[in-house]
């Protein structure tokens, strides 16, 4: 991690570490350290480590350390304080580039030539210069761009269960992602915290290919990297964004990945602690922790930037209660969740569209926005694919020639709209031939039978009795 060079050249020399656990020194005589506070520590013999403060009682604080204690014994070593909190490089001369978790070059590159540097806690946005989400971001995926809409400014999680294709599926996003009507090209910050070596070659080839690299900055925390590191990455992530974004007046979109490995960065660091732990052994703090990080996604009055957030989180036995994607679903506005059943019938991307949803759709569609059907388009879609899931497990039961002919079509409509609507494959759609398929799905029904559109939509976009699209080959 990069730190400003104007910052004080005074340096005060502690001696008094009384215990080392696991990623974190305990140091005695540190009056006058600040909290967050960004030291140095000499073990004697090898390089310099960086940590920081991470808590004080007096004259006691628990440092943690970014590049581990393995070597660092009692005696011997030397926390050296500087007075400078933890801050991080910022500006375009990062994109195109592959950092750590800290921000350092992890290409094999120089050191990029920051514009300036920002505190990795950032600066809280004041309430009242916050500006409602209410411009509609196109990603190019059916299911999020009809149903669950992506807003300038939203923070929107994918909840998604072990070997789900969450990864590919937020690339891919990242890649498509722009503002209908803004010819202002969308920047992408992408964190992945805790992956293997062959996940970060995956994005490497994903965002530094093509046109991607001019746009994105990749940083990249390994699982063998330091746990305290992983803590660091989603931090720096956000604070080349908001410089982005609400200095630079750009519209940034975040994905961070995997918020599992970083919330059980945050559980180890707990237990090396000796805190009490809360629900399943994480922190009673990770509420606050979670949105400390995600409320800082969001534009600002008069500002033209937006920062946007997607953060993917693998939910432990596909469990949607468990505490992380529990939390994080009290924090943000909506979630995507990709199903496992979809995703063995070859669906993709496997978006469970039921469960899903996006709290701020309605500020970022409609008339003069998408499309002044769109809602209701999206509403009935949602209705009939429900009663086709119903008359399915039906079927299990009865047979299908147990069915009225009324359900039978419900269940074709069930078929078709997963094999063609939610299974598009790596083609791009637009937000116009999302909607046109939409409505051409809903053509084997009378229009009595389609109580969620208007009867001037009605009139205008459905074709009773056209052919049902066949399924995506």
């Amino acid at each position: 991690m990069t730190t400003a060079a104007a910052h004080s050249p005074f340096t005060i020399g502690h001696r008094g570490v009384t215990r080392v656990a696991g990623p974190l020194l305990l140091v005695a005589g540190m009056e006058g350290v600040g909290y967050g506070e960004l030291v140095e520590i000499d073990s004697g013999g090898g390089p310099i480590r960086e940590g920081q403060v991470l808590e004080l009682d007096g004259s006691l604080a628990v440092v943690q350390v970014f590049g581990g204690t393995v070597g660092i014994g009692r005696h011997e070593t030397s926390v050296l304080t500087r007075g400078r909190a933890a801050a991080t490089g910022v500006g375009a001369d990062y994109f195109g580039r592959v950092l750590d978790g800290a921000g350092r070059p992890r290409d094999g590159g120089p050191d990029p030539v920051p514009d300036t540097y920002r505190h990795v806690n950032g600066l809280p946005l004041n309430p009242i210069t916050r500006a409602h989400p209410d411009q509609f971001i196109e990603t190019g995926v059916s299911s999020i761009d009809g149903l669950t809409t992506l807003v300038r400014g939203q923070k929107l999680p994918i909840f998604s269960g072990a070997g789900l294709p969450a990864n590919s599926l937020a690339a891919r996003i990242a890649a498509q992602a722009r503002v209908p009507g803004d010819d202002t090209e969308v920047v992408v910050i992408f964190a992945a915290m805790g992956v293997t070596r062959r996940e970060a070659e995956f994005f490497r080839a994903e965002f530094l290919t093509g046109g991607a690299a001019a746009r994105s900055v990749l940083l990249l925390n390994l699982a063998d990297d330091p746990t305290i590191e992983r803590l660091l990455t989603p931090r720096v992530a956000l604070t080349m964004a908001e410089y982005l974004a609400f200095e630079q007046h750009r519209h940034v979109l975040v994905v961070m990945t995997d918020m599992t490995a970083y919330c059980e960065a945050l559980r180890e660091i707990s237990a090396a602690r000796e805190e009490m732990p809360g629900r399943r052994g994480y922190p009673g703090y990770m509420y606050t922790d979670l949105a400390s990080l995600y409320e800082r996604a969001g534009r600002v009055r008069g500002g033209t930037g937006s920062l946007t957030q997607l953060m993917i989180l693998t939910m432990p036995d596909d469990d949607i209660t468990h505490p992380i994607p529990d939390l994080t679903g009290y924090i943000t506005e909506g979630q995507i969740v990709l199903a496992r059943d979809l995703d063995r019938q070859g669906i993709d991307p496997p978006i469970d569209v039921l469960p899903s949803l996006s709290r701020l759709m309605n500020a970022g569609i409609g008339a003069g926005k998408t499309r002044d059907d769109h809602r209701g388009l999206a509403d009935q879609l949602y209705a009939c694919y429900a009663r086709g899931r119903e008359v399915r497990r039906l079927m299990s039961i009865v047979g299908e020639s147990g069915l009225p002919a009324d359900d039978r079509r419900y269940l074709e409509f069930a078929e078709a709209f997963e094999g063609s609507y939610l299974d598009q494959g790596p083609r791009r759609r637009s937000l116009t031939d999302t909607l046109e398929l939409g409505w051409q799905l809903l053509a084997p029904f009378p229009a009595a039978a389609l109580k969620r559109v208007t009867a001037e939509q009605l009139a205008r976009y459905h074709h009773h009795d056209a052919p049902m699209p066949a399924a995506d080959v």
